[in-house]
C-alpha cells in the first residue's frame, strides 16, 4: 500500500487545528486505500498551536508533529517538512484549510497515471480584488523575466512524488521561493483547478510587506533581470546626458542663449543620485542574498518532533530522517 504526507506548515493556526481534525478525517474517509501521514510543522508559533498538534498526535499517530525552535516562515517549514516526510508522496496544503481536500483524490488518480507533480490552479480566489491582481501581474512578470515555465495562479496546494521531494531536499538554500523551485526541478506536471475555500477560522499572517518581501524574493532568485535592467538604465542615463550636452553647446553658440545654471545642476544631481542608488539597491539585493548562503548555516533547529527531541539536527543537511 503506497503511503501519502499531507504536509501542513502552521503558524499561530490554534483556531484552526480542529478544522484540520475535520478535514483529515475527510481525506481518510473519501481516500481508504492508502496509508497516511499527516505531517504538522510548527513554525515556532506563540499561541497554543504545538499543544493542539501534540494532542492530536497523542490521539492519532497518523498525526506527527515537528516543531521548530523558533519561527523560520514557512519556506523554511516546507523544507523543514520536505525532510520529515516519509510518504511516497507529498501534498502540501496551507492549515488554514483554504484548499479543499475534495481535490485530493483527483491528485492522487493523475499522480497513479505517472505525473510527478500535480499541482493545483485557482479557478475562484477569496482575496480581495487589489490582491488578486497583483497576484496576477506578478506572475506575470515573474514569467517574462525568469527562463523557467512559472504557474499563474498556483501556489504551494500540490501533489509531489517522492523523486520531486529528493530532489527539493538537494536545495538547501535558505533563501528560499519553493515556487520557482517546483518548476526548476522538472519532472512530469500537470495542473488541476479548484475553488479556493473562505477562512473559517485564524487569521491571515500574510502582511502586505511580507508579500512584498516573497515577490522581491521571487525575482531575485531566478533572474538577472534586474541587474540588466541597471545597466541599460546607466547606459540610457549616459546617452541622454550627452544629448541635453550637446544641446546646451548648440543653443549657447548659435542663438547665445545663457545656460540656467542652478537648476540644471540640481535637477542633473537628483536625477543621478537616484539613479545610483536604485543601481546599487539591486545590486545589494544580490550581494545579500550571496552573504546569506556563503555562511552555509542550517536551514532550521528542531525543538522537537512528536514531543521527543532529536538525538541529531537535520538542519544542516539532506539526509534528515524522523527518529
Amino acid at each position: 500500500m503506497k503511503k501519502v504526507t499531507i504536509l501542513l506548515p502552521a503558524y499561530n493556526e490554534e483556531a484552526s487545528m480542529p478544522l484540520i481534525e475535520q478535514c483529515m478525517a475527510q481525506v481518510l474517509e473519501q481516500n481508504p486505500g492508502y496509508e497516511w501521514e499527516f505531517l504538522l510543522v510548527n513554525d515556532g508559533s506563540t499561541d497554543n498551536t504545538l499543544q493542539h498538534m501534540l494532542r492530536l498526535h497523542e490521539s492519532d499517530p497518523r498525526f506527527c508533529c515537528l516543531d521548530l525552535s523558533r519561527n523560520y516562515g514557512k519556506e523554511i517549514a516546507m523544507m523543514a517538512g520536505f525532510d520529515f516526510a516519509t510518504g511516497d508522496a507529498v501534498i502540501i496544503m496551507d492549515a488554514d484549510m483554504q484548499h479543499p481536500v475534495d481535490v485530493i483524490p483527483q491528485m492522487l488518480q493523475l499522480w497513479e497515471q505517472g505525473y510527478d507533480d500535480v499541482y493545483a490552479q485557482r479557478r475562484t480566489s477569496r482575496e480581495s480584488w487589489f490582491k488578486r491582481k497583483t497576484s496576477q501581474w506578478y506572475y506575470r512578470l515573474l514569467q517574462r523575466l525568469t527562463r523557467i515555465p512559472i504557474q499563474r495562479d498556483t501556489g504551494d496546494f500540490r501533489l509531489l512524488d517522492r523523486s520531486c521531494i529528493e530532489a527539493l531536499k538537494q536545495m538547501r538554500e535558505v533563501e528560499r521561493n519553493t515556487k520557482g523551485m517546483y518548476s526548476w526541478i522538472g519532472f512530469r506536471k500537470v495542473g488541476i483547478t479548484y475553488d479556493q475555500q473562505q477562512r473559517r477560522a485564524g487569521t491571515s499572517k500574510w502582511s502586505p510587506w511580507a508579500l512584498l518581501d516573497l515577490a522581491i524574493n521571487g525575482i531575485a532568485s531566478y533572474t538577472t533581470a534586474p541587474l540588466r535592467l541597471a545597466s541599460f538604465l546607466g547606459v540610457l542615463v549616459s546617452v541622454v546626458a550627452f544629448c541635453y550636452l550637446l544641446y546646451i553647446l548648440l543653443v549657447t553658440t548659435f542663438f547665445g542663449e545663457p545656460v540656467q545654471g542652478y537648476p540644471t545642476i540640481m535637477v542633473t544631481m537628483l536625477f543621478l543620485g537616484g539613479v545610483q542608488l536604485l543601481g546599487l539597491g539591486i545590486v545589494g539585493e544580490y550581494l545579500g542574498r550571496v552573504f546569506n548562503e556563503v555562511k552555509r548555516r542550517p536551514g532550521y533547529f528542531v525543538g522537537s518532533y512528536n514531543g521527543k527531541r532529536p538525538s541529531v539536527q537535520p538542519g544542516a543537511g539532506s539526509n534528515a530522517q524522523p527518529q
